[in-house]
């Protein structure tokens, strides 16, 4: 596994790391205690230092999850966590006491004294323009509280109000071969500030891993069915904001016509993301830990060809883009 810098000022991690949200089982088939360690032990045996996770991911249960996890973990691990999503906050009653509750209620559950990355979780824009809330998290940042902030945003004009804060460490972005706006339109800018990239969503829901069909189900309860339009939240967060179909369709080509003949799609889809220099760390989630081996292993293979990476950028520009949904 290699290792990066968190923006300029930031801590190492891994490039790999490990995004948590399935362990709070929010939606699909809910993960025991015990899987949760296996995932987290497999991800830490291949080299993973950075845990991404939230408050609301199963309403503490991630965090928990952890928490038990770095007791008897030997390794030193990086963790991030978010404020802004919880019913005390979201959408309009934000405010530093309840970012103070927040923090400590993260703290508790993680088991830790200062939290090493906290994150303003797609608040609303108009918070983010205010700027108060910026305030809030340099003062839990004095008092020790938090070591980094940084913010996940939903779009590109969200992500460059941001990184005009100064002492703001990262953003987090929803990146992948079929969203590939952030390149020109924010990665450039964010680099010149210093300012980490973590990705989330590298798969799109799924769809890079080229497993689906069109005739492919989703349970109820899972956001890939029930948020597949937008009807829950911003459709952007559902396989990057595609219609399923196309989604599928444009895979079945991107394997036809671009897939190197010693590449998976998933490979493909995270070494693409990886080769970017602005990218800190990739966090693709896991439901077992054999998924967390195959996606460690992309930190270890060598870049994409120059062909490769135009053919995938010319059929963004050229077919894609214009079928993305949602806030972008």
């Amino acid at each position: 596994m290699k290792h990066r810098t968190l923006g300029t000022s930031g801590f190492k991690v891994s490039e790999v790391g490990l995004g948590c949200w399935q362990l709070g089982a929010d939606w699909g088939d809910s993960l025991s205690q015990e899987t949760g360690f296996n995932i987290l032990n497999e991800a830490v045996k291949n080299g993973v230092t950075f845990f991404d996770t939230a408050d609301v991911y199963g309403n503490g249960k991630s965090e928990t999850i952890i928490g038990e996890f770095l007791k008897t973990c030997k390794t030193p691990i990086g963790i991030a966590t978010k404020f802004g999503r919880a019913a005390d906050a979201y959408p309009n009653t934000y405010s530093k006491d309840v970012l103070r509750k927040t923090v400590e209620g993260s703290l508790k559950r993680l088991g830790v004294d200062t939290l090493d990355l906290l994150q303003l979780h797609c608040i609303p824009t108009q918070y983010l323009k205010e700027g108060d809330v910026f305030n809030w998290l340099r003062e839990l940042k004095e008092e020790g509280l938090i070591k980094h902030f940084g913010a996940s945003v939903e779009t590109v004009a969200e992500g460059l109000i941001c990184i005009e804060q100064e002492d703001l460490l990262s953003l987090q972005v929803i990146f992948n071969i079929f969203r590939q706006k952030l390149t020109t339109e924010l990665f450039p800018q964010a680099e010149a500030k210093g300012i980490g990239i973590i990705v989330r969503l590298p798969l799109a829901s799924g769809l890079l891993t080229g497993k689906f069909t069109k005739e492919t189900t989703f349970p109820e309860n899972d956001h890939r069915n029930y948020n597949k339009n937008g009807e829950a939240f911003n459709v952007g967060e559902t396989f990057a904001g595609l219609p399923f179909e196309k989604g599928v369709d444009f895979i079945e080509t991107i394997k036809k016509d671009m897939l190197p003949d010693h590449l998976t799609m998933v490979q493909l889809a995270l070494r693409w993301i990886l080769d970017h220099q602005a990218v800190s760390c990739i966090i693709p989630g896991a439901s077992s830990p054999k998924q967390v081996v195959g996606n460690a292993e992309v930190s270890n293979l060598e870049a994409l060809s120059p062909k490769t990476h135009k053919a995938l950028k010319e059929f963004y520009k050229s077919i894609i883009h214009k079928e993305i949904r949602g806030r972008y």
